[in-house]
């Protein structure tokens, strides 16, 4: 008797591991989002196509199995909201480089970056663009401001946003203009 019930035992376990590794397939960020929500990231479809790449690598590296993974008889993934589509095309490249503070989820890890600018500033609105003396050059995607006087060469702090947004802060007490960067 005891021999049947490690017997059944273990062939229970032979034929439920497999169910237990299986892993959900990705789903792209096109699928997640409602259109509105789309407009409202303001992503362009290469930057699209690189955080789904991004996302999708993190994804296979970090996520634990789940065992009810198994996609709909229609070919949609369990909770995908919407049929699947062809997404952007994405190229594979070699991944980037390691730099101190980057993380596997965008935006969650990045620190805060600390420059001055290299010229003056009265103010801002979208399109203006912000060159650090660090190199970098960053140009307001939303938000205008115009400055009660006139700051000469200020030090200033990009700081990150969820999702890869990126705020930058010319003084503590001004509202932060969102940024991208386009060096």
């Amino acid at each position: 008797m005891r021999l049947f019930k490690l017997v059944s035992v273990l062939l229970a376990l032979a034929l439920l591991s497999p169910m237990a590794l299986a892993k959900p397939p990705y789903v792209e960020i096109e699928q997640r989002l409602t259109p509105e929500q789309l407009r409202e990231v303001g992503l362009s479809a290469e930057q699209l196509a690189t955080l789904n790449r991004m996302l999708r690598e993190a994804d296979d590296k970090t996520a634990p199995p789940v065992a009810d993974a198994a996609p709909q008889a229609d070919g949609q993934a369990i909770g995908a909201g919407a049929p699947q589509t062809a997404g952007p095309a994405v190229v594979a490249t070699a991944p980037p480089a390691h730099r101190p503070g980057a993380g596997q989820f965008i935006g969650l890890n990045d620190e805060p970056i600390k420059s001055r600018l290299k010229h003056d500033v009265a103010g801002w609105e979208p399109g203006t663009v912000f060159e650090l003396e660090n190199g970098q050059q960053w140009k307001v995607l939303k938000g205008a401001m115009k400055l009660p006087k006139p700051m000469v060469k200020p030090e200033i702090v990009v700081i990150p946003g969820v999702a890869g947004r990126w705020f930058l802060q010319v003084d503590e007490d001004t509202p932060k203009a969102r940024v991208y960067r386009i060096d």
